[in-house]
């Protein structure tokens, strides 16, 4: 056997096991979708599953989006995931540019601290935030759910990364040409973070849309509940008896997350491919 045949089979190999654990991961999720169009599901779920129900029906899609509490819900998800994402993107570009490219004094230690950050989960930092923003009169308000969420140790090392990665002759010829760090930053290392920018863009989306315990902390108030607590209240009032429904709120509910990375994928695919280059 030659080599080009030895590789055509173990690419061959390769493909059927990616392809059979994907559908294995897509299964659930098809179920979901499947289980959504199915009106008897909401007097039983069916059993065992299927994954095409008997009579397809947008029964339940249709009493979805006429409801005005997930209206709602989506308008208080898409405030507060859009001002985080902003703030947390902006915030991580610029802290990163600063610890790869900068000079400045003690800068190996903080970013030390920034990386420390990582080893501290939110369930220890619940109730000392909730006093600060307790003693501040910022709950059920959107706040709480913002603030916390500018200074991101993850996409702060990821940018450092990135920008490690990009020559720093572009620093240096902008330097002589009288350029000032900010200028240098927002017109010849920013238009470069395209690809790192859209990968922290899906992955503060998903933290931010997907935030339930700090959420359900915070936000008393039903007007100003989000997606992820709107759809926990609908499944513990309803449990099983209407499954239908609930699994239909569930495939609306992460319809924005797949819209975004569908848009965004190639960007990803870029940011991925580009870290194997190494700036001089």
């Amino acid at each position: 056997m030659d080599q080009k045949t030895s590789e055509r089979i173990s690419n061959i190999v390769k493909f059927i096991i990616l392809l059979v654990c994907g559908t294995l991961l897509m299964m659930p999720f098809v179920w979901m979708v499947s289980v959504g169009f199915d009106r008897t599901a909401n007097i039983t779920m069916p059993f065992p599953p299927r994954l095409i129900p008997e009579t397809i029906s947008n029964f339940n899609y249709g009493i979805v989006f006429e409801n005005g509490r997930l209206i709602k819900s989506y308008i208080n998800s898409g405030i507060v995931t859009t001002s985080s994402v902003f703030l947390q993107v902006s915030a991580s570009l610029l802290a990163g540019y600063a610890f790869s490219k900068g000079n400045f004094k003690y800068k190996r230690l903080l970013f030390i601290l920034v990386l420390c950050t990582l080893m501290i989960p939110m369930e220890p930092r619940l109730i000392p935030l909730y006093t600060l923003f307790n003693s501040f009169n910022l709950l059920n308000t959107f706040w709480p759910l913002i603030l916390p969420t500018v200074i991101n140790g993850m996409l702060i090392f990821l940018c450092k990364q990135f920008f490690d990665q990009l020559p720093t002759t572009l620093r240096e010829a902008a330097q002589i040409d009288g350029a000032g760090e900010f200028r240098i930053f927002f017109t010849v290392y920013l238009p470069l973070a395209g690809p790192i920018a859209a990968t922290m863009v899906i992955l503060s989306f998903i933290w931010s849309w997907n935030d339930f315990m700090w959420p359900l902390v915070v936000l008393n108030n039903q007007d100003l509940h989000t997606v992820p607590l709107y759809l926990a209240s609908f499944s513990l009032e309803n449990g099983t008896s209407l499954g239908g429904l609930t699994m239909a709120l569930a495939t609306v509910s992460i319809l924005p997350i797949v819209v975004l990375y569908l848009f965004l994928q190639r960007y990803i695919i870029q940011s991925i491919a580009l870290s194997g280059v190494k700036g001089e």
